[in-house]
């Protein structure tokens, strides 16, 4: 995994027109621009809130685990015209298979609402992540100019 960047979820701000998510591995910030819906289904997690019913991506996970698959992990792979693609790696296994590997196409912001929830790592791939540009100063100045936001 030498090619990949492990990274953690370490802003999520409200914009005017969704939600700006910030990745980072310590060093380095990304950032990415979400729906208002999924924002609130990470923040949820992100925050311990409960629900009294089951999210979409709660009852995503509650339907792989009743097939004996979990997420594994999830990988953003590439970006084209400023849209991040990524991949959600998936490892099943019950009594009527063998193990197996299902690597599904996924947007990013489904991906991290769904390691989230089940502690799944979210990697980069290292030449997107080399190529991007590092938004930590932008953070910090959205943090200053008081944006607000959920803080993890």
């Amino acid at each position: 995994m030498a090619d990949l960047v492990r990274v953690e979820p370490i802003a999520l701000l409200p914009t005017q027109a969704g939600c700006a998510v910030f990745l980072g591995d310590g060093s380095k910030a990304i950032v990415f621009y979400i729906d208002p819906a999924v924002g609130a289904s990470i923040n949820t997690v992100l925050s311990d809130q409960s629900v009294p019913r089951p999210l979409t991506h709660d009852l995503f996970l509650n339907a792989l685990q009743g097939f004996g698959a979990k997420v594994s992990r999830a990988v953003i792979v590439r970006m084209e015209n400023e849209i991040y693609y990524a991949r959600l790696i998936l490892d099943a296994q019950n009594e009527i298979m063998e193990r197996k590997i299902v690597e599904l196409d996924a947007r990013p912001s489904d991906c991290l609402a769904l390691a989230v929830r089940c502690g799944a790592p979210l990697y980069v791939n290292r030449a997107l992540w080399d190529s991007l540009e590092d938004m930590s100063e932008a953070l910090e100045e959205m943090r200053k100019q008081g944006q607000g936001g959920e803080e993890v």
